[in-house]
């Protein structure tokens, strides 16, 4: 280890990272735009919140689908052009919104987004595992999934004040475009790393020192078999529709509740997507701290699960909750606390199977946690229609991921790997 001194090895593996980064901001940015406005346009185009939860459902439908194949086509096509290809796709879906006048036509580009907005995964961990070595890849994978939350920062400040100045139509074109920005600076920047002619060698053997030829993925049925499978499938259909929820029906829930919209969400949306971001590292930091220290691989992720659960429980009064900032308070510590659990569910994939399962079972979590996301927007879409109310869908909420942590010990009680 002593010889890879970081100086004398060269850092353009993380100027790929960064793009990646980016990648994953304008990812959420694109996809956060319409919630931020929908109060606005529910009001002006006389949506029904059953209208509306059509709109989210179409993107939700499209992303799962694509979820199954946007894997295999980025594996054919390879990763420059295929990313290229869907971020220049999702780009202009986003820019299509200022087009449509009818919840019809938002569903379609919503549907015409998920599509493209589903390879943003599968393409940045397949760059990952081309650019960096075995022990590098959880700090990449962590420093551009975080763009996601910045995303999720940046669309509550910018959004609002685009649609007062120059019109809601513009605020769908203007980061719609960042993506072509993005993708000129990919196409300029990204070879493989045997074909880059800025990458050193001593960084290119770094980068291979201690990987092979990928194994096979192997194929999704021999899996089904499993039940540490079906505990991380069950585990993200329960808990990843509850940030689907947070990400397109808070700002409509701080609107109809509390009578924030547009500019005014931005301390609020801001509050809430930091503390996630804190929470997506602390949440990480526990588990491995808790291995530091002796316990069990079962002992420390489900101890660090079941804290990040209870963290989540408080959230079930949001909406009887007359404060503002406490109602704000309590849903910033529940998404902090989801992206905590995230980051443990996600690690559980690679400590119950081996590295060529591993692709396929977090295709197949992906999956029914995006199934899950479907579920829940036609949900929420008729509870606030007949009832009017937030309060069984926080419940929901506060519940889902005590529910799911027993699932995952009824399935995998000591976490033992699935193939030996």
């Amino acid at each position: 280890m002593g010889t890879h001194s970081p100086s004398k090895i060269g850092y353009f593996r993380w100027v790929i990272c960064a793009l990646l980064f980016f990648a994953a901001t304008i990812n959420y940015v694109d996809r956060q735009v319409l919630s931020i406005l929908a109060p606005d346009l529910q009001r002006g185009m006389g949506w029904s919140e059953i209208d509306y939860s059509n709109i989210v459902f179409a993107f939700q439908i499209a992303y799962a689908l694509m979820f199954l194949v946007s894997g295999g086509v980025l594996d054919r096509i390879g990763t420059r052009t295929g990313y290229a290809v869907a971020i220049v796709w999702w780009s202009l879906a986003a820019m299509g919104h200022a087009l449509a006048s009818s919840a019809g036509a938002f569903s379609f580009w919503r549907f015409m987004l998920g599509v493209g907005e589903s390879a943003n995964f599968p393409a940045s961990i397949k760059t990952v595992a081309e650019w960096f070595p075995k022990r590098e890849r959880a700090l990449a994978t962590g420093i551009f999934n975080s763009g996601t939350n910045i995303g999720a920062i940046v669309a509550p400040i910018v959004v609002p004040l685009i649609a007062v100045r120059w019109g809601w139509q513009m605020a769908f074109i203007a980061t719609g475009a960042l993506g072509f920005l993005w993708v000129a600076f990919w196409l300029a920047l990204y070879r493989r790393p045997e074909e880059h002619k800025r990458l050193s060698s001593k960084e290119l053997a770094y980068i291979r020192s201690d990987t092979t030829d990928p194994a096979a993925q192997l194929r999704w049925a021999p899996l089904l078999r499993y039940p540490q499978t079906w505990a991380f499938s069950l585990g993200k259909f329960m808990t990843d529709p509850i940030w689907w929820f947070y990400l397109f029906w808070l700002p409509k829930f701080l609107y109809s509740v509390h009578g924030v919209r547009t500019v005014d969400l931005i301390p609020y949306l801001v509050t809430v997507y930091l503390v996630a971001d804190i929470g997506s590292i602390g949440g990480g930091w526990l588990s491995s701290a808790l291995l530091k220290r002796g316990w069990s691989l079962n002992a420390a992720r489900k101890t660090a699960l079941f804290l990040c659960a209870l963290c989540v429980f408080p959230v079930v009064v949001v909406s009887e909750v007359q404060s503002l900032w406490v109602a704000v308070g309590l849903v910033s510590l529940a998404a902090g606390a989801h992206q905590g659990w995230s980051a443990n569910l996600f690690t559980l994939s690679s400590d119950l199977f081996p590295r060529q399962a591993v692709a396929s079972v977090v295709g197949m979590g992906g999956f029914a946690g995006a199934l899950g996301g479907m579920l829940i927007a036609k949900v929420a879409g008729y509870v606030l229609q007949w009832y009017g109310t937030y309060t069984p869908l926080f419940i929901i909420a506060g519940l889902a991921y005590l529910s799911a942590l027993a699932l995952i010990h009824l399935l995998a009680p000591k976490l033992t790997p699935a193939i030996a």
